[in-house]
């Protein structure tokens, strides 16, 4: 199948020029050829994206995606609100169809929001059946998916995962040294290790945290990737850069759920380039944008200065892939990389000359993600879904919430 976005404003984000109206050429799922006057084959899919902004389809590092369903319970929950009322009433209560309902509409909410690729640490998969319904409903959705299994003692299941090839791929997810076991911890490395997958966890970091204890035993490497890190030290950062371990910050929830400032700039200070994640959308948004934004605007407080906007797109596709993993496969608009791209409109004034990744930060957002591409089809067209209706997947959430929270 071959597919031609045809005059669009490219932003490679890969640190190349931004073409200002260039094809993307497109077959069978990879990017082929981009760049001004490209001529389409003419067996292609030609698609008009004259007065739109191409970027990479954007990478949620970091995503509880079974929650979709209790979207805003969590307003003004704390820490241990959500432990007894998510972790414990709710995840309790989750049957493999409602895992299944809840990751379809995850994922379709995520690519309506122009997210293509989601790191899904998933609390959910406590039986194979659970297993085989959450990575069902992301080969269904049509979006690229890292299921993390969250029940790593589950062996036969994570190697089954682990073996998981094309959108939907496996990893592990655990508790680390922070909220688990520190044995456990070393005995899941070690296994993921075996796996050959991303290992996951939650940390705070500082002194005594994961990343030292971890650097000190020789356990960083750059197939972890942690998340939060609202405690980092200028020495947790130069270890993590050092190893080049994955780092995930989710700053909107992290904020919200006081688990601190963000550790961004600490960790960009010391080279490192860290992802961003939504987290859970008990209290936040489904989307990139706003975690994209207030990082930015974290980044010119702390600094005092005015950080170039357009530096910080990367955060939500090349880095933020880099961070789980799929820096070889997405998050830039590159020959031989997956074809996952999103057309954003609202800036045709602008399209055609100068460079828009800062406006694409600062300016745009959800309603802005006209055609979203994963894989080299086409699954939101003008606006709208190709395959699913939310109102439909929503109506199906709602029934889940209202039983597994009663």
């Amino acid at each position: 199948m071959r597919i031609a976005l045809v005059d669009a404003h490219m932003i490679p984000a890969d640190g190349s020029p931004e073409l200002p109206t260039a094809t993307l050429l497109i077959e069978d799922g990879v990017i082929t050829a981009l760049g001004p006057g490209l001529r389409p084959p003419p067996d292609a899919e030609v698609i008009d994206a004259s007065g739109l902004v191409a970027i990479p389809g954007l990478v949620d590092g970091h995503r509880h995606v079974w929650q979709a369903p209790l979207r805003g319970i969590g307003a003004d929950m704390t820490l241990a609100d959500y432990f007894r009322t998510v972790l414990g009433r709710a995840l309790s209560a989750y049957r493999p169809e409602d895992a299944h309902a809840a990751a379809l509409l995850g994922a379709a909410e995520a690519l309506d929001a122009g997210v293509t690729t989601l790191f899904d640490w998933s609390n959910t998969l406590v039986t194979a059946e659970h297993t085989d319904a959450v990575v069902d409903a992301f080969t269904v959705a049509g979006v690229r998916a890292v299921v993390a299994s969250g029940s790593p003692d589950r062996e036969d299941d994570a190697r089954r995962l682990a073996k998981s090839t094309g959108r939907v791929t496996g990893a592990l997810a655990i508790l680390g040294p922070e909220a688990g076991d520190w044995d456990d911890a070393v005995r899941h490395l070690a296994f993921g290790r075996e796996l050959g997958v991303t290992v996951s966890f939650h940390a705070s970091g500082g002194p005594g945290g994961s990343v030292e204890r971890l650097a000190d035993a020789g356990l960083l490497g750059p197939d972890l990737n942690l998340v939060h890190l609202n405690a980092m030290t200028d020495e947790d950062a130069a270890r993590l850069v050092e190893s080049g371990a994955g780092v995930t910050i989710t700053p909107v929830v992290e904020a919200t759920m006081g688990h601190g400032a963000s550790p961004y700039g600490r960790f960009r200070d010391a080279g490192g380039r860290a992802g961003l994640g939504t987290d859970v959308v008990v209290n936040a948004t489904p989307d990139l944008f706003e975690p994209l934004r207030d990082t930015l605007r974290t980044e010119r407080m702390r600094t005092h200065t005015l950080v170039p906007a357009a530096d910080f797109l990367p955060a939500v596709t090349l880095d933020s892939a880099r961070a789980i993993g799929l820096a070889d496969e997405v998050g830039a608009l590159t020959v031989g990389r997956r074809a996952d791209v999103v057309l954003l409109d609202g800036l045709s004034h602008l399209t055609g000359a100068g460079t828009l990744a800062g406006a694409v930060v600062t300016a745009l957002g959800p309603a802005n993600v006209q055609t979203v591409l994963v894989d080299g089809r086409v699954v939101k067209r003008d606006g709208a879904l190709v395959d699913h209706d939310l109102a439909t997947l929503r109506a199906a959430g709602d029934a889940i919430a209202r039983r597994v929270l009663a």
